[in-house]
């Protein structure tokens, strides 16, 4: 069994930055896509970025692109999530994840486990 635990949300202004952390255990990190995900109150959950199992093809949503950036360390069992130029509109709860797959991919139920999520609250 995997455990991931989120850190680094927090109440921020509009253009302001943030960085994410998830760190794992129980597992063998570096043989997991890694992604993040975001679900606000009364809306569906949805992909944010991910990362595949040593770093390369980076898949980002287009809501995000150009913003933010996912990255991981293997050697720490840790993945992070860079967030700048954030808007009020960023504001969810973020959750990370894991998969078996090689791929980056973007949908959840491909994920085979999850983070308890961390708030990010972005004022304008």
């Amino acid at each position: 069994q995997v455990q991931l635990v989120e850190s680094g949300g927090g109440f921020v202004q509009a253009r302001d930055s943030l960085r994410l952390s998830c760190v794992a255990s129980g597992g063998t990190f570096n043989w997991y896509t890694m992604g993040w995900f975001r679900q606000a109150p009364g809306k569906e959950r949805e992909f944010v970025a991910a990362i595949s199992w040593r770093g390369g093809r980076p898949n980002y949503a287009d809501s995000v692109k150009g913003r933010f950036t996912i990255s991981r360390v293997n050697a720490k069992n840790t993945v992070y999530l860079q967030m700048n130029s954030l808007k009020p509109e960023d504001t969810a709860g973020y959750y990370c994840a894991a998969s078996k797959l090689a791929s980056t991919v973007a949908v959840g139920s491909e994920y085979n486990y999850w983070g308890q999520g961390t708030q990010v609250t972005v004022s304008s």
